[in-house]
């Protein structure tokens, strides 16, 4: 292993970091740092958050800066507020010997007026949101022409918050002449196409496997029921005493409605989301970082470039559309060396969902066990036992009030004392949990065909309907936009199961007692034009597509023979076989719902309608 003196940083950056701590350089260091200190040398490294990517381009950045003349020479772009303040902060602490050195965060949510007064004045680093820099471009209060170095950090993240346009103005402002410097933490098509435009011949530095996850992160899930997932929250939270985490859910709604309920229940948790005003996630995230608050309730942007190294677990309340946002969510933990665990609590129908993520990250969930009542309170008492013999006794402070303690517990033994004492801190728990049935765990229902063969159901879960709607992939219909027009719609919080996203068509679940509302909403609608058709499926229907099919193709469905109603012919429903089945039932096994995962497979994917 090498040394930073070795990889050539200054003795003044040396002693700064070494007093921060900093041994010996991180893989993505030890990559980086001499590549950047040279010159016309584009990066694109690809490394997980918590693996040392600040002082990787910092350091440099650091270096190369010519002090004695104050103007803009260095310019990082990152996607949130919070990330630009800790990496202005991490840069300030990695100058701290450098005299002169003037770093400034840019960032919306604060005076543009001081942060024009400190741009006067002169700076040489600029660590800037999109948003605000180009604000203070339009008000002609900056100039780029000096920049010799841009650095994207999560280039990946800005490019999901929608800042291509904003990252495009900027970089047509900056000297075509510079040093480029990309950080992802996965390589999309996205980042592909970034790095081809911006960057000139630039090296590929990979830490560990493209898009994988954190090495020292076990993943586990939790299959439950949808009506349970709550409760297997409150019980993996409560299994494990000592948690310090941060539970992810997909909308601001679904974040704060979490959090209020673990609050109400006597959790240390508060919530984090685009809602909240700027002063309000400030003091949610001192608390968190202070431990004040023992989980954090939050929506993925809203806690990006939070800086916590010893989060023990990250929990994942369901899992997010694309796997680039889990693997940053996973990297929230495990990280500077140490291990992690990122938990997820699905349901059946996530399935796929968790198999495409396992593809992308190179490694296999745990399938875990929610846990028993039993075992919660044997984990809660073992931790008020272990917490009574850590606990600091200063004899001075608590010497005159002792007297007067002795006497009213005389009357106690010590095995009494003990039992009062434990039961104090435990009594919570204990009642709770007295009684409770344990959560069932889903299995994955099959059933048999005449051949013996096994086939997947495709019944609804309890508790939801399943629904038709005449849109889907052609359509450019995904679930977003399904989620984004229920939403639009309905006042009602509308709760929904699996969606199936189909070539020509959909399904998905709805709570049953909001179908009535959905289905009399949606009716009224159009998309793009086309009027919007949501039916009810009958059972088993949702997979075969028999009864209804032609109806939903926009065919006759009915067709007779010899007076009798016969079930619709495939021309007579408006489908065709996928390309390249080959058996006579290869179009019946599709539309019969045999293939796992409809939104995932080939089958789906090459259905067409005549």
């Amino acid at each position: 292993m090498k040394t930073f003196e070795e990889l050539g940083v200054s003795p003044e950056i040396r002693r700064a970091i070494e007093e921060m701590g900093y041994e010996n350089p991180m893989p993505v260091q030890e990559e980086v740092i001499p590549y950047l200190l040279g010159n016309n040398n584009d990066v694109v490294a690809l490394a997980q958050t918590g693996t040392g990517k600040t002082a990787a381009f910092g350091l440099p950045l650091l270096q190369q800066t010519d002090v004695k003349n104050r103007i803009p020479q260095s310019l990082i772009l990152c996607p949130t507020r919070e990330l630009c303040l800790q990496i202005a902060g991490d840069l300030n602490d990695y100058s701290k010997y450098i005299d002169g050195l003037k770093v400034l965060p840019v960032y919306g949510g604060s005076s543009i007026e001081s942060q024009i007064r400190s741009l006067k004045r002169g700076v040489h680093i600029i660590v800037a949101t999109p948003g605000r820099l180009l604000d203070l471009m339009e008000r002609k209060t900056v100039s780029l022409a000096t920049i010799r170095n841009v650095v994207m950090d999560e280039a990946d993240e800005m490019l999901n918050m929608g800042f291509t346009d904003s990252i495009n103005a900027i970089l047509a402002d900056v000297p075509q002449d510079r040093n480029t410097l990309l950080f992802s933490a996965t390589m999309s098509p996205e980042i592909s196409r970034i790095a081809k435009k911006y960057l000139r011949d630039a090296k590929e530095i990979t830490i560990g496997r493209k898009n994988e996850g954190t090495s020292n992160v076990k993943h586990v899930v939790y299959t439950v029921h949808a009506k349970d997932k709550y409760e297997a929250l409150k019980r993996i939270v409560d299994y494990y005493p000592n948690i310090y985490g941060i539970i992810f859910c997909r909308t601001r709604k679904e974040t704060q409605e979490i959090a209020d309920k673990l609050m109400q229940e006597g959790y240390n948790a508060d919530s984090l989301h685009g809602e909240l005003s700027q002063a309000q996630r400030d003091a949610v995230m001192q608390k968190f970082r202070i431990r004040n608050l023992q989980l954090l309730v939050a929506t993925d942007v809203a806690a990006r470039g939070l800086d916590v190294d010893d989060l023990t677990h990250v929990i994942n309340y369901g899992l997010p559309d694309d796997t680039e946002s889990y693997t940053h969510r996973s990297g929230r933990t495990g990280r500077a060396g140490k291990t992690g665990t990122s938990i997820a609590i699905i349901n059946l129908r996530e399935k796929g969902k968790m198999r495409e993520i396992e593809r992308i990250i190179g490694k296999k969930f745990v399938a875990g066990e929610i846990p028993t009542a039993t075992a919660i309170c044997q984990k809660q008492l073992i931790k008020v036992i272990d917490d009574l013999e850590k606990v600091k006794v200063n004899e001075d402070e608590i010497a005159e009030f002792m007297p007067e303690i002795y006497r009213k517990l005389e009357w106690l033994n010590k095995e009494d004392l003990i039992k009062r004492v434990v039961s104090h801190e435990f009594n919570r728990f204990a009642e709770y949990y007295r009684g409770r049935a344990e959560i069932e765990q889903p299995s994955e229902k099959r059933e048999r065909k005449g051949d013996g063969k096994e086939k997947r159901s495709r019944k609804a879960e309890a508790g939801f309907s399943r629904l038709f709607i005449n849109l889907g992939k052609t359509d450019k219909f995904f679930p977003n936009e399904l989620i984004g027009l229920i939403n639009s719609n309905t006042r009602e919080r509308i709760e929904l199961g699996r969606i199936d996203i189909m070539q020509n068509f959909s399904f998905f679940e709805v709570a049953e007692k909001s179908t009535k509302t959905v289905l009399k909403v949606l009716n009224r609608l159009k998309w793009n034009g086309r009027k919007v058709v949501v039916e009810e499926a009958s059972e088993g229907e949702s997979a075969d597509n028999d009864k209804r099919g032609g109806k939903k193709a926009g065919k006759t469905a009915s067709s007779s023979r010899n007076g009798k109603k016969e079930k619709p012919s495939r021309a007579e429903r408006g489908y065709t076989a996928p390309r390249g089945a080959k058996k006579k039932d290869d179009w019946k096994q599709f539309f019969k719902g045999e293939q796992p995962e409809f939104d995932e497979g080939e089958w789906a994917k090459n259905s067409k309608k005549k």
